[in-house]
């Protein structure tokens, strides 16, 4: 992002909570949004998918009963090396990173995490709320591909979601509602299909895209984005019930 100052550096949400604000509330469940630092074409941020879990975690937090978090800015984005800008920190590191995140939360009376994932590419997150089950700490990993496809029928998003991988309809409807001032001009004209991305661990994004989209950005509109975040806020009543539920003796 240019240094100009046109335009913000991120659209992030963070909490502005006091400590007695939230002895106030006696929350039992925090939300950690977790995104990533990494190419989102030519027309969208960066941290696009930082501004978007923090998105979606201000809307639960406004909505719930939980405690919102900052976000993990930097996570697993090695698949989008090709691009300038893009910064990855390992598995390993990510892992140890929301582990000990979730011990300070338990420590401090918390009793359970759910992590707002903005990032596909976080596949150890899924690792770290297994490890947690028939723990004392329950964690849950949000939104997953049912709650997605829930928000996307509601919202009317037209592009399958194989197809809208990166940069596409969902990522930009939900900026040009939330965050308008970060979508660039371009998202009109960078339509990218790519279905068949079978060794993109492999090969990485490159492989498979020359402008770093895979989806139809064309089809965005902020009123998608706004049902999709809806959708969403609606879906995460599931995962507060089962995390935030007394454990069985």
């Amino acid at each position: 992002m240019s240094g100009s100052g046109t335009r913000p550096q991120t659209g992030m949400v963070l909490p502005t909570r006091t400590t007695e604000e939230v002895r106030a509330d006696r929350a039992d469940v925090a939300v950690l949004p977790v995104g990533s630092f990494e190419q989102h074409g030519a027309f969208l941020p960066l941290v696009t998918d930082t501004v978007i879990a923090c998105t979606v975690a201000a809307e639960i937090a406004a909505a719930y009963p939980v405690l919102q978090l900052p976000p993990v800015t930097v996570s697993c984005s090695h698949e989008h090396a090709a691009w300038p800008g893009t910064v990855s920190i390992s598995a390993a590191t990510l892992y140890a990173v929301v582990r000990d995140i979730a011990d300070s939360l338990r420590r401090s009376g918390i009793r359970g995490l759910i992590l707002v994932n903005g990032h596909g590419g976080n596949y150890v997150l899924r690792n770290i709320v297994q490890e947690s089950a028939g723990t004392d700490f329950r964690m849950a990993l949000f939104p997953g591909s049912a709650d997605w496809e829930t928000a996307r029928t509601r919202a009317g998003v037209r592009t399958p979601a194989n197809s809208d991988m990166h940069a596409g309809e969902l990522e930009t409807s939900i900026l040009l509602h939330a965050h308008p001032e970060l979508v660039r001009s371009g998202h009109e004209t960078s339509d990218w299909i790519s279905d068949d991305r079978k060794h993109l661990l492999t090969l990485g994004m490159s492989a498979y895209t020359g402008s770093g989209v895979v989806g139809r950005p064309s089809r965005a509109s902020a009123d998608k984005g706004k049902e999709l975040l809806a959708g969403l806020v609606d879906c995460f009543a599931e995962y507060l019930s089962l995390v935030g539920a007394e454990k069985e003796a």
